[in-house]
């Protein structure tokens, strides 16, 4: 597995997409066995640059989108996938979408054999948050996580020692309707239709690495604090998470 040399990976199966493990005719095992060896052929370590896997996931749990894969099938391999983080020693990349209270039973029983994670795309309470920070996980805050008032607030309380700040692009940008959007400074000359993109400028609707300075701006704004130690807590955050294994 390569890539360019500032670009990694993280290797598992999202809550929505769990049908995979047994669907046609599969068996989960042998699916669960496939993640474990691109996981292992993408820690391995060239000449050039380190291993390029650093996370299991995304995994977890969303109750919201129940459509895509039943409750009962997500809970089931989303426990499967924490082996994968077990025998790895790599962190967990993780999803929790209107489910917190499985999500953290299931996580609870895991977390002394786990070497910890990140739940990305936070939206969740303020209750829940102290739940996901009583089990000594990172919180990823982008676009998705500050939407309400309510969603600034909580993003507000995270402890720097404790926050990520991602994009989650394609998705979840900070839009002009979200309550955050008031403090975003940084802006972007866009396009309606990718056909007609150029050199500068963004295809609206389609979120991009570069806009990770809009979250930065919300929570700056929201928290009241310098940008600039936010963004380097969150910098230093995810270097001890996903990069504190110098081997690779």
């Amino acid at each position: 597995m390569r890539c360019a040399g500032r670009l990694y990976n993280t290797v598992g199966c999202h809550p929505t997409r769990c049908g995979e493990f047994s669907g046609d005719g599969t068996d989960p095992d042998d699916y669960l066995s496939q993640l474990l060896q691109t996981i292992q052929d993408g820690r391995l370590a060239t000449d050039q640059q380190r291993g390029v896997v650093v996370a299991v996931g995304e995994c977890g749990l969303d109750y919201a989108r129940t459509n895509f894969c039943d409750a009962q099938t997500q809970r089931t391999y989303f426990e499967r996938q924490l082996t994968l983080s077990e025998v790895s020693g790599l962190p967990l990349f993780l999803h929790c979408r209107d489910a917190a209270a499985d999500f953290v039973s299931i996580v609870s029983r895991w977390r002394d054999r786990v070497p910890g994670g990140v739940v990305h795309s936070f939206d969740g309470s303020k209750q829940e948050l102290c739940d996901m920070l009583d089990l000594d996980l990172f919180v990823g805050i982008n676009g998705c996580s500050l939407k309400t008032e309510e969603n600034l607030a909580v993003a507000a309380s995270v402890p720097l020692e404790r926050l990520l700040l991602e994009t989650d692009c394609p998705w979840c940008e900070v839009k002009p309707t979200h309550a955050g959007y008031r403090y975003v400074t940084t802006r972007y000359q866009d396009v309606k239709k990718k056909e007609k993109w150029q050199p500068g400028s963004m295809v609206k609707g389609r979120n991009e690495p570069a806009c990770i300075v809009q979250v930065l701006e919300v929570l700056a704004g929201a928290r009241e604090e310098d940008p600039q130690i936010i963004a380097k807590a969150a910098y230093d955050n995810a270097l001890k998470l996903f990069f504190s294994d110098s081997s690779g």
